[in-house]
């Protein structure tokens, strides 16, 4: 059977793809942050294959997660789907150092992405927000503290690792889905989708042989390739980009 690692599975989206997953038949592998919401997760994915945990806010936990999920690979396919919205009135500092919004969203997934085997397919879940984010590719926020631009900066640059990752594996399928405005507890009570229709896309993305989920390199939205953010497609910005994820982590990747 084709394994998968889907993160940020204890709930919401994550928790909504990983059952389908299973559905069609999958090994999944579903993420908590503690191993109270990995057993939440195994909890909500029922027939899920096994936990892994880690806090994605916290250099040392992800590498402790990568060691995790590397034990209970290889992985044919990674959702990257755990992340932070911009819920915070004010920037929140890590044990690292860093800015909490950029390491879940940007900084985890791009050391997960340099400790684990690059597997055939990988679907980030970004967002439109992504749209109207800044290449701030130093990865320092910008001031004055804006926590929903900070979210969108975030769904930026990661866009731009999707897609310097693409660029690298040519033979893989390695893309963005945007799910739209979904109802979970990121999303609120008033987002006009629920969580069928925004799971759709990422599984399809994860299993179709339709032409568009066998090319990488995409910035996807109900089942179709949308025109991806400029920044996106600047090997210059993601150049700098990576060079700024390797000084801060020490990792390169693949």
């Amino acid at each position: 059977m084709t394994r998968v690692l889907v993160t940020g599975a204890a709930q919401g989206l994550g928790s909504e793809i990983a059952r389908r997953m299973v559905a069609l038949g999958y090994e999944v592998v579903v993420h908590g942050r503690d191993a109270a919401r990995t057993d939440v997760a195994l909890a909500a994915v029922p027939g899920a294959v096994a936990g892994v945990t880690g806090r994605l806010d916290s250099l040392a936990s992800t590498r402790l997660l990568a060691d995790d999920a590397r034990g209970r690979g290889p992985y044919e396919v990674i959702v990257h789907n755990a992340a932070l919205g911009g819920d915070q009135d004010r920037p929140v500092l890590t044990e690292d150092g860093l800015e909490r919004i950029v390491q879940v969203n940007v900084i985890a997934p791009y050391l997960l992405s340099a400790l684990l085997t690059v597997p055939r397919r990988m679907v980030f879940i970004g967002s439109d927000a992504a749209l109207s984010g800044r290449p701030l590719v130093d990865l320092r926020p910008a001031e004055p503290w804006d926590g929903h631009r900070t979210y969108a900066d975030s769904k930026l640059l990661l866009t731009m690792l999707a897609f310097e990752l693409a660029a690298r594996h040519t033979d893989r399928q390695i893309n963005v889905v945007h799910p739209g405005w979904v109802r979970t507890r990121m999303g609120g009570p008033r987002a006009v989708l629920p969580l069928s229709d925004g799971a759709d896309t990422p599984v399809w993305m994860a299993t179709s042989d339709e032409p568009v989920a066998r090319r990488g390199g995409q910035y996807v939205h109900k089942r179709r390739a949308e025109a991806a953010p400029a920044a996106a497609h600047d090997a210059r910005l993601r150049e700098a980009l990576v060079d700024s994820l390797v000084a801060v982590t020490g990792e390169h990747l693949h």
